[in-house]
């Protein structure tokens, strides 16, 4: 058992955010407007031939890095762009390079196009690094839903023309069904199946992603619902709000993988423990991967996604373009290839990348849906309109940088 210490919620003026400072102090923007200066296609294309278009995305999934290299570089290469995949550890890291050449007064940005969203996407849009009004010019924007609350707001940050839509994820537990043989159907009852198998189960730390929406997860459970958490942040409903969540995960902690000790650094090192079957849980944003942890005997064959009662958080991932790239023609070029149906339907292949799309399915022509329709059925995962079933939205971004800073200070640190 951990010992006992005096313990303060750290509130929201006291959460100092994971990023340089002039992020924060504003940026230094290239001459000329936010806004995208193109107002028609066939000129974007003109000026495109012969771009290269650096895409800065988070390197350590496989299959991502596989679908970019050898299926979308080759689409956009038919109009002439050159895509290269910059890999990061972490998408700080690219928008960190944005702020420091924009700091810097650099009009000829190295990064074109960055995979982002949530609080990086805020924390551009704030640092006026993100340019705008950009995606209503993209033809593949009309295969779109303009009313989809999921390509509206980004994590309660209006897109507003900044950002290209990219896929859809869904949070996912899975676990192992010949360990787990009387699964949990709601986040409560998964806390206390950890407690009853003690060593069984554990999380990522925040600030990692999939360690960040297990966070928001446990906040809506413990406050009786996600309807219970309001969308906006501020430090009052922080404060009456986070010290159960706190409360619930520090009681959860000895009983966690290590006792708690130690948390894995990111879902990788999550679903290692789980391909070693050292724990019977795992969790993820893209459960379409479990297809194939499965079929090449990496994850145990008993592997079950876990559908809660209670629903879990559902959002958009997308392509954001930075003011002051020197290959804005190029970038729309890829955002918009990225965006079109065979490459929405290739993305969505169980045994390419899996990623569910951002395209109005019902809204396509008959041959374009007919695309999705024959998509192979995994064995492992079922239809994001299962995953989906009861699904709530995400939270501002706010939230997440004050939600993982008291769990370093309470939970980590108690």
């Amino acid at each position: 058992m951990r010992s006992a210490r005096p313990r303060t919620i750290r509130t929201a003026a006291a959460v100092v955010l994971a990023v340089p400072m002039i992020a924060l102090a504003g940026c230094a923007a290239p001459a000329g407007s936010a806004s995208a200066s193109y107002d028609d296609w066939d000129q974007v294309l003109a000026d495109a031939e012969g771009q290269t278009v650096q895409l800065w995305m988070y390197g350590g999934d496989d299959q991502g890095n596989a679908y970019v290299d050898d299926i979308l570089a080759p689409a956009v290469a038919e109009y002439g762009v050159t895509l290269e995949r910059v890999p990061v550890t972490d998408t700080r890291d690219a928008l960190n390079r944005v702020f420091t050449e924009l700091q810097a007064g650099r009009a000829d940005g190295t990064v074109d196009l960055i995979w982002v969203n949530g609080d990086n996407f805020r924390t551009g849009r704030e640092a006026d690094a993100w340019l705008c009004g950009w995606t209503d010019l993209l033809p593949s924007m009309a295969n779109t839903d303009p009313g989809d609350p999921l390509l509206q707001s980004d994590f309660g940050t209006p897109v507003d023309g900044c950002e290209a839509p990219w896929h859809k994820a869904q949070f996912t537990l899975a676990y192992n069904a010949d360990a787990v043989t009387d699964p949990p159907t709601t986040m409560a009852e998964v806390l206390e199946w950890a407690e009853a198998h003690p060593g069984r189960f554990t999380y990522p730390a925040p600030p990692d992603f999939t360690g960040s929406v297990f966070l928001r997860e446990v906040l809506a459970s413990v406050s009786g619902g996600a309807d219970e958490v309001p969308a906006e942040f501020s430090e009052e409903s922080f404060d009456e709000l986070a010290p159960a969540l706190y409360d619930r995960l520090a009681e959860l902690a000895p009983s966690l993988w290590r006792g708690g000790d130690t948390y894995p650094a990111n879902e990788a090192e999550l679903g290692q423990l789980f391909a070693d079957r050292q724990i019977d849980m795992t969790m993820t944003y893209g459960p379409a991967t479990l297809t194939d942890l499965v079929a090449d005997g990496t994850y145990p064959p008993g592997t079950t996604v876990l559908p809660l009662e209670d629903g879990t958080v559902g959002n958009a991932s997308f392509l954001g373009l930075p003011i002051n790239s020197d290959a804005t023609a190029g970038a729309m070029v890829v955002a918009n290839v990225a965006l079109s149906v065979p490459q929405q339907v290739a993305k969505a292949q169980p045994d390419v990348w899996g990623q569910f799309t951002v395209l109005d399915i019902e809204g396509l022509d008959a041959e374009d849906r007919a695309l999705f329709d024959e998509l192979p059925q995994s064995p492992v995962v079922p239809g994001y309109e299962v995953l989906s079933r009861n699904a709530h939205g995400e939270l501002s971004a706010a939230w997440v940088p004050a939600l993982d800073e008291g769990w370093r200070t309470n939970v980590l640190s108690r």
